[in-house]
């Protein structure tokens, strides 16, 4: 059988103020980190290897491409010296501008890592400093220039619209700037203000410019069908790839494909049973990979359960829902 393998690497240079991802600046974590997510991910293979191979792989955070290259080196190799991947696996690894170094890039090469997902939000640098970003359009765009320089990797950008006082001219610029590009796959996302953000925090206070809902819309709109003029096929709510682009790990998702998370309070969904690991990264060094201690809230996914999230996550995508594969 295939599965879906997710790897959570929560370290960043600083926070966005949007983010409620578990993610922080924590250096002097690196290498005791690092050493527990590689006992984790070889207790999994262990356990999974003989009946299991892996389709594809998601390297999350955070921002993996922040952690010094011989430990990122020490991660991936402990994945292929652990699992057997598919033939044609996806790999990706996400990234920010100015994380993408020569060294970086040498641990890329080594490995059978054929996509990166690179954050931008904005061509716009003065809303990217009001959101929190440490990099500007500049930074993206070496970093653009060292990948297709020196890889062969599939691109995706993340693109954000209905950013805090963000008009409908700055959205469509950026999207007609990176779309000069011709990058493989675009994610389009519109801000969502989540509890436990600074931006949720002075959105409380009052001191957030918000978009409002009707301009919002007319972004998205505008994202819909502007893309499609330039070769991106929309096949998701945010996503949009050019033919043969898609990102697989992301639609084993949306159609409720079996996955496992490692590191930090990653999510798996497994032999019916969902559950994602301990959320304090002290405590979960201290697991040294023990399975058996980081599963946190286990749940039986239930017939009807299943019905149901087959039905609300098959619906994000634009082909809509199979029926053969609703009665499978």
């Amino acid at each position: 059988m295939k599965i879906g393998l997710y790897i959570h690497i929560p370290f960043c240079f600083s926070k966005c103020h949007y983010c409620d991802f578990l993610s922080f600046p924590k250096p002097a974590l690196h290498t005791a980190y690092t050493e527990a997510l590689i006992l984790e991910i070889k207790n999994y293979a262990k356990v999974l290897s003989p009946f299991y191979t892996v389709k594809s792989i998601f390297m999350g955070g955070g921002t993996p491409t922040m952690l010094p290259p011989l430990l990122l080196d020490r991660i991936c190799k402990t994945v292929v010296d652990s699992f057997q991947l598919e033939h044609e696996a996806e790999w990706t690894i996400e990234a920010n501008p100015g994380t993408i170094s020569r060294d970086i890039v040498k641990v890329i090469k080594a490995y059978p890592i054929n996509r990166i997902s690179l954050g931008l939000q904005s061509t716009h640098n003065r809303l990217l400093e009001a959101i929190g970003r440490r990099h500007t359009f500049e930074d993206w765009e070496k970093s653009i220039e060292i990948l297709r320089q020196e890889t062969s990797c599939a691109i995706n950008t993340d693109l954000m619209f209905a950013i805090p006082s963000q008009t409908t001219l700055e959205f469509e610029q950026t999207l007609q700037q990176v779309g000069k590009y011709q990058l493989d796959h675009l994610s389009v996302y519109g801000l969502i203000l989540e509890e436990g953000t600074r931006f949720w925090e002075l959105y409380e206070q009052g001191r957030l410019e918000v978009v409002d809902e009707l301009t919002d819309r007319e972004m998205y709109h505008y994202a819909k069908g502007y893309l499609k003029t330039i070769g991106y096929k929309q096949y998701e709510l945010s996503n949009w790839a050019r033919e043969g682009k898609v990102c697989k790990h992301n639609i084993l998702y949306w159609q409720s494909e079996a996955y496992i998370g490692v590191g930090l309070g990653a999510h798996s969904f497994l032999n019916h049973t969902r559950y994602h690991n301990e959320i304090d990264i002290h405590h979960y060094v201290k697991m040294n990979g023990a399975l058996n201690l980081l599963k946190q809230e286990q749940e039986h996914i239930t017939q009807k359960m299943a019905m149901e999230e087959f039905m609300f996550l098959g619906l994000r995508m634009t082909q809509g829902i199979s029926l053969k594969r609703f009665k499978e």
